[in-house]
């Protein structure tokens, strides 16, 4: 049996607990700091109180320490590790080669730039349980990984936000703003407007965003990603609210359970219980940029979102009718007053605008868009409806056991499942009548715990009373029983044997291993990486800068890719992106890998 984990995000201990009563398997987190995602710290206490709640459904806890660390900064990673760990974490996600030491499982975070089964192979030799891959990977990149390197496990992200680089690659909000992407502090460099410019400075495309991707949706391709080999499924959004965390997680949640119940022998979940839900949960309803499942087979078009970086949210009509104060729509959605719908007007440029009445398809806004034009379409990116569902306890998440009651030689026996049987000493009371349907009833009392049971075995011809007080003194102390025989966290893998080390990757460009402390540099250089040169946030190096890696092509986006069947470009060679304050940002087609990169213009 393979077990299946949803990986949700938690911004916080909120939207953590959220994420166990929707249906995640596992959830990650950031600590107070070295987190990737700086704006969502949290504290040690904090993250204690998700282990313990997520703990009861078997869910366990990831802590993202995915940064780099400079060398001031190794003492204080180093005791938050230790603090972590006797929180009960389940294991942390890191970047830094320079904490290989820390006492809990390590996980490669995808900012370890993990798209290779040669980059897999090594970081299983160095003792990573798991690694997360690379988000531009296809099915068959994947099961190639899995197919080399069968003893690791595989996270893959299935939805949200894309970066445009590979991740731990991206050296432009550094760059360009001092914020480092390494570092958790990103500028979101690929969202901005950008002119793209040829080599005699004609403009082929003007201000729009070149390098905003769509966010990725793999919801209908779950199954490829588990025959392939992953065994974990990654939402994005450690920035993201609490209605995201519930809406998503329970959507994909479902989805694997639909999964499972087709192959009941081949997979299962990779914790318990079972979720109610108060809502239909929709990918639609929720944030974000449309959808794309990216690389997922290979090269297609429609990965990124030029028009703009916002989200846009559901299609939910067309403009039939304009009136001075209200507009009708053409389509079969209902709306509710104070939805947020958004357009995209004669320029591309996304508007929304405020519903403050509805009568049936006619819109009354709060202030009518001066662009709004009939036949234009329409998108709700703000259910007021499904908002308000989703602001109410909208999950509820029980692990359904059985029990049995016994008779010991001085009393009485209660077992949940397998844990260990607990006994009182009471007297053995011949019942005057029926005891079965009372003695079902107290047991059964289990609400405020994660339990819920709808059998009670008793030997056969029980005929003994056992007064309630005593049933309920059973039931608690079961229960405590049951909660605190979590099984044993599975052993980390070992590194692979000295007598066959596993060859360092090799980056030509030596900022790109990203070595920001003393430690990291110690072991680069006792695997061979000849005089090691510091990250790119120490020392920015002269000359012509390679500021990203990207799969995303502009060549083949704007249809001249004539490896893939495009026309022959108009344009002379060298492409170069340029802000609106003149930066330039010259374009690298690196044809042999299928890949663009983006470069700071030499000084």
């Amino acid at each position: 049996m393979t077990r299946l984990e949803l990986l949700a995000p938690a911004k916080n201990l909120e939207c953590g607990m959220a994420a166990v009563d929707h249906g995640a398997d596992a959830v990650y987190i950031g600590a107070s700091r070295f987190g990737a995602r700086a704006a969502a710290g949290n504290s040690v206490d904090d993250i204690r109180q998700l282990c313990r709640y997520a703990h009861q459904f078997g869910v366990k806890v990831y802590v993202t320490v995915n940064t780099i660390i400079f060398d001031a900064e190794l003492s204080a990673t180093r005791q938050l590790l230790a603090e972590l760990a006797a929180a009960d974490v389940d294991a942390v996600l890191i970047q830094d080669m320079g904490l290989l030491d820390a006492p809990l499982p390590l996980h490669a975070s995808t900012q370890t730039d993990n798209r290779t089964p040669e980059k897999v192979r090594w970081l299983r030799s160095l003792g990573f349980r798991r690694v997360v891959l690379a988000r531009e990977l296809s099915v068959a990149e994947i099961a190639e990984i899995h197919r080399q390197v069968p003893d690791v496990e595989l996270e893959v992200f299935v939805h949200g936000a894309l970066c445009v680089s590979y991740s731990g690659l991206c050296y432009a909000s550094q760059h360009c703003f001092g914020r480092s992407a390494n570092r958790g502090e990103c500028a979101q460099f690929c969202r901005m407007k950008f002119d793209l410019v040829d080599a005699d400075g004609r403009v082929v495309e003007r201000q729009r965003h070149l390098l905003s991707l769509k966010d990725l949706n793999q919801s209908d391709h779950l199954e490829e990603l588990i025959e392939a080999g992953a065994v974990s499924f990654k939402i994005e959004g450690r920035l993201k609210g609490v209605d995201y965390v519930k809406n998503v997680t329970a959507y994909y949640s479902e989805r694997l359970n639909a999964i499972i119940a087709r192959h009941p022998d081949k997979y299962q979940r990779a914790s318990l219980g079972h979720c109610r839900y108060t809502f239909t949960p929709s990918l639609a309803k929720t944030f974000n940029r449309g959808y794309t499942n990216y690389f997922l087979h290979g090269r297609t078009a429609g990965i990124a979102s030029f028009d703009t970086p916002k989200a846009m949210g559901e299609f939910v009509g067309t403009v039939k009718e304009l009136r001075p104060h209200s507009l009708s729509v053409a389509g079969i959605a209902r709306f509710a007053n104070g939805d947020g719908l958004c357009f995209l007007n004669a320029d591309h440029e996304l508007e929304g605008f405020r519903v403050n009445r509805v009568e049936g398809n006619r819109l009354y806004p709060l202030k009518m868009p001066a662009s709004l034009r009939p036949g234009m379409r329409l998108y709700r990116n703000q259910d007021q409806e499904f908002e308000r569902l989703l602001t109410r306890p909208s999950a509820e998440r029980k692990v359904p056991v059985r029990m049995r009651l016994d008779i010991t030689a001085d009393g009485f026996a209660l077992q949940i499942n397998d844990a260990a049987p607990v006994s009182i000493v009471a007297p053995h009371q011949q019942a005057q009548k029926p005891q079965h349907d009372n003695i079902v009833r107290q047991l059964t009392k289990l609400g405020g715990t994660p339990l819920s049971c709808s059998h009670v075995e008793l030997p056969d011809g029980f005929c003994y009373f056992i007064p309630s007080s005593q049933l309920a003194e059973l039931r608690r102390m079961a229960v405590a029983s049951y909660c605190s025989s979590r099984p044993a966290p599975s052993p980390a893998l070992l590194p692979a044997e000295a007598s066959a080390p596993v060859p360092t990757p090799v980056y030509a460009t030596p900022y790109l291993y990203n070595i920001a402390n003393s430690d990291s540099r110690r072991f680069y250089a006792a695997r061979g990486v000849a005089s090691p040169q510091p990250a790119f946030e120490l020392q920015q190096p002269r000359g012509s800068q390679l500021l990203m890696q990207c799969r995303h092509c502009l060549r083949f986006a704007l249809g001249f890719c004539v490896k893939h069947g495009g026309r022959k470009p108009e344009w002379r060679e060298p492409l170069s992106l340029v802000l609106a304050d003149g930066r330039r940002f010259p374009l690298e087609f690196d044809c042999q890998h299928c890949q663009m990169n983006v470069y700071a213009e030499s000084r």
